[in-house]
């Protein structure tokens, strides 16, 4: 993690101070490096928690005992983009590649993710030219005017992620990797490697489902490492924690804390109003609004981590969408 942080202050020095673009090659390796972290992490905690297959816990002096962890760490489809799985579930889903010896429902699953991707980047095309529609003025008379234009950009950024995820996911099932066993229908799962559904994701109407869903494989490893291992503000540890993986640009610090204080507002915005929805009206208002609250609130934090840098401060700070986080932290105080 150190020597991650090394490379990002690197990179940070470059942007801020030279003034220079940072080596594609160089992003890619970072990337890559950023996703061996988590698996050595996870490696680590595993061994940690005795969790690993028992059959690589025996004492022996073959140095081929270590190939299967070095297989785990070094995975190449999962270093180019993810998802991030237990040694276990990489061990036995390793196995289970001779086990699924017909290739028709294979190749069907893979057709199917592929067409998923094809939908996610001409989604893009139709964001792109919303977002060239509308402009994006400071100190706008219209109030929507700039919430829009940051929600579409906010879509457009996601819909990268979500193309990205689901091409890891082919990759790693091209590979042969992924095999979940068999669903309740007798139908074989593929889904063994996934960072979720976008159609789920977006669908969510509170902001700390969100952050479950979001990028999933990698929200359940900080759970894990630092959530549930933080003894003093787990929650504000844990995105604290994802700012520094990610990069420590001062764009991701804000996002991040903007993330973890509305996350904090929704448990306890929640927990007030979970007794008062006695009808199914309620319900509706509720689920409504909240999933409107959702979008434009991860819209605030997702411009933040993207563009990094202290513009996306002003971006925010120009448009009244920057009354949204403000308000999690006035919910925080008084409830």
């Amino acid at each position: 993690m150190c020597w991650q942080t090394v490379w990002h202050l690197y990179i940070q020095y470059q942007l801020y101070w030279l003034q220079e673009t940072p080596d594609s090659r160089l992003l890619l390796a970072i990337s890559a490096l950023m996703l061996m972290t988590q698996r050595v992490s996870s490696l680590s905690l595993d061994l940690q928690e005795g969790t690993i297959t028992s059959s690589f816990q025996n004492s022996s002096q073959d140095l081929s005992v270590l190939i299967p962890f070095l297989s785990y760490s070094l995975n190449f489809p999962a270093l180019l983009g993810g998802p991030l799985c237990s040694f276990n579930t990489f061990v036995q889903s390793v196995r289970q590649m001779s086990v699924t010896p017909h290739l028709t429902p294979y190749l069907r699953r893979l057709t199917s993710k592929i067409l998923q991707v094809i939908i996610l980047v001409w989604i893009k095309y139709p964001l792109k030219e919303l977002l060239k529609s509308i402009t994006f003025r400071v100190n706008s008379p219209c109030v929507c005017q700039n919430i829009i234009w940051i929600w579409i950009l906010s879509l457009l950024l996601k819909m990268n992620y979500y193309a990205h995820w689901k091409v890891s996911e082919c990759v790693n099932n091209a590979a042969g990797i992924g095999f979940h066993g068999y669903s309740h229908s007798g139908k074989k799962s593929w889904d063994g490697f996934s960072d979720g559904s976008p159609w789920v994701t977006e669908a969510l109407s509170r902001p700390s489902a969100f952050a479950r869903q979001w990028n999933r494989t990698t929200a359940v490893w900080l759970r894990r490492m630092v959530f549930k291992r933080s003894n003093i503000s787990p929650l504000f540890m844990t995105f604290l924690f994802s700012a520094w993986w990610h990069g420590l640009h001062p764009g991701q610090i804000l996002g991040f804390i903007i993330w973890s204080v509305t996350v904090q507002g929704d448990y306890k915005m929640h927990h007030f109003l979970h007794p008062m929805l006695t009808s199914k009206w309620r319900k509706w208002l509720y689920v409504c609004l909240n999933w409107a609250f959702t979008q434009l609130t991860i819209s605030c934090v997702v411009v933040c981590v993207e563009l990094q840098s202290l513009e996306s401060v002003k971006l925010l700070w120009c448009s009244y969408i920057a009354v949204l986080p403000l308000l999690s932290v006035l919910i925080i105080i008084i409830l």
